[in-house]
């Protein structure tokens, strides 16, 4: 008796779930760019993008020595 109430309890989430993802229809409705972009600006746009992940990291990275020699301050 315990194996089939316990099997019915695991398999009732799963049935209203796959229920519910089988009513879900996708809406994303896409069309062809009004402008294409060109090699050059994918370089730029990736160039920048990169700067702006790198540089602060790099920042930190060149500055780690000078946070290791700043003394801690004083426990209050």
């Amino acid at each position: 008796m315990f194996a089939v109430l316990s099997r019915a309890a695991r398999t009732g989430p799963l049935v209203r779930a796959r229920t519910v993802l089988l009513q879900q229809r996708p809406r994303i409705y896409s069309k062809p760019p009004k402008h294409k972009i060109g090699p050059g600006q994918s370089f730029f746009i990736m160039s920048v993008f990169a700067a702006a992940l790198l540089v602060p990291a790099g920042w930190i990275m060149h500055h780690l020595p000078e946070y290791r020699q700043r003394p801690r301050p004083p426990a209050k």
